[in-house]
């Protein structure tokens, strides 16, 4: 029976232990298992391969996003590195230009001097990604909505072109979270989230996932993340169980308050844009309207003062959004990409794509949205002393 979102959020994955009937899956804290006899063993040999905390997770992740397999991994980033690893020296990747800056990294830092080449472009107009694609490109790697400029990319028609193309469509779904936008039914051939963000929901976790539904490419990345052995530990995934069965209601307050925040933004004097998908004059807001649920909690804004010490003023003076790395938790967070989440990026690249130095980026929690507004009005009120 296909379930909802909501029903998957508390179900999936998870099954009554066996042993004791524990309605929750327990931590299975041990990295080896006996064998009564060489290779006779109950499915598990040692915990890097296969932990039964995490494979309930995995299970959980791949039904989240209507997939077959699920994978699990130390970090959001060590997931990443398992999907580069796919690719081989000559191989190109093309990527969106507006990405998270630890993926910057990894890409230019990292592969590229393994001799795999980045295009990054603006995938918020199709006719970019076919104009980069080329017979060398083996991978197609998009956020939507991106980090930190809340774009919007076209799933579907991205889709399109990697089957036109013959390679493969990798989506970051890090921001929307499977409760609002499932990339698999649109073409996607895997998804990739950091699990530390909305799927743990709590900030007290780094874990990142893949999903998939063809056998063959699960095959290969399983190899992948048991050979490198970047997987988390089954505390990590334990936390992460838990955290999924809210995940629904999470999200919806996420956006609620997400929507409120984003309209009481946009009528302040002091600023000038407000980036949230939302908005009727968002930049493809129709393709978002039809490939999400709804439009999530994360959003960014910029001043119409240029001043730099404007914006440190609102980011060093709220009392209720914290100034930290990392989003998706439930209490609210703001951020500096230029100097924090995208300072890998350089300058002159990060300005020509529209990141300025004055962008503020909001995760917006699930706090009473009230309070929220009146932190942040205090926040903009010291602008004028």
């Amino acid at each position: 029976m296909s379930h909802r979102p909501g029903t998957k959020a508390v179900h999936a994955g998870v099954e009554p232990d066996p042993s004791t009937g524990a309605i929750m899956t327990p931590i299975f804290q041990t990295s080896t298992y006996v064998q009564t006899a060489p290779g006779d063993h109950k499915g598990y040999e040692y915990s890097r391969t296969h932990n039964p905390t995490r494979s309930a997770l995995q299970r959980a992740m791949a039904e989240l996003e209507n997939g077959k397999h699920g994978l699990c991994f130390s970090s959001g980033m060590a997931a990443i590195d398992a999907v580069v690893k796919l690719l081989r020296p000559g191989d190109e990747v093309v990527s969106t230009n507006d990405l998270y800056g630890g993926t910057y990294r990894m890409f230019t830092k990292v592969f590229q001097e393994f001799g795999v080449k980045f295009h990054f472009v603006d995938m918020s107009d199709l006719s970019n990604v076919r104009s980069a694609v080329g017979p060398s490109t083996k991978l197609i790697w998009a956020e939507t909505p991106t980090n930190p400029l809340l774009r919007i990319i076209d799933i579907e028609g991205l889709a399109t072109i990697a089957r036109e193309r013959n390679c493969l469509l990798g989506i970051d779904n890090t921001f929307a979270s499977p409760y609002l936008q499932n990339p698999l039914d649109l073409g996607a051939d895997l998804v990739m989230h950091s699990v530390t963000k909305y799927l743990g929901g709590h900030s007290d976790v780094v874990m990142g996932a893949l999903i998939v539904r063809d056998d063959a490419l699960n095959e290969r990345l399983a190899f992948i993340q048991n050979s490198c052995g970047a997987t988390p530990g089954p505390m990590d995934c334990f936390l992460v169980l838990r955290g999924l069965k809210t995940l629904h209601l999470r999200m919806q307050r996420h956006c609620e308050n997400g929507r409120k925040v984003a309209e009481w933004l946009q009528e302040r004097p002091e600023v000038d844009r407000v980036y949230w998908p939302g908005f009727p004059d968002h930049a493809n807001h129709a393709v978002a309207a039809r490939q999400m649920r709804d439009f999530g909690g994360m959003l960014s804004f910029t001043l119409k003062s240029d001043n730099m010490g404007d914006a440190t003023t609102i980011l060093s003076h709220t009392k209720l959004f914290t100034l930290a790395e990392s989003l998706g938790g439930v209490e609210s967070l703001l951020g500096h990409p230029a100097s924090m989440t995208h300072a890998s990026i350089p300058r002159e690249e990060r300005l020509k794509n529209g990141l300025t130095d004055t962008l503020i980026r909001l995760s917006v929690g699930v706090e009473d949205v009230n309070d929220l507004i009146d932190d942040l009005a205090q926040a903009f009120d010291r602008l004028r002393k």
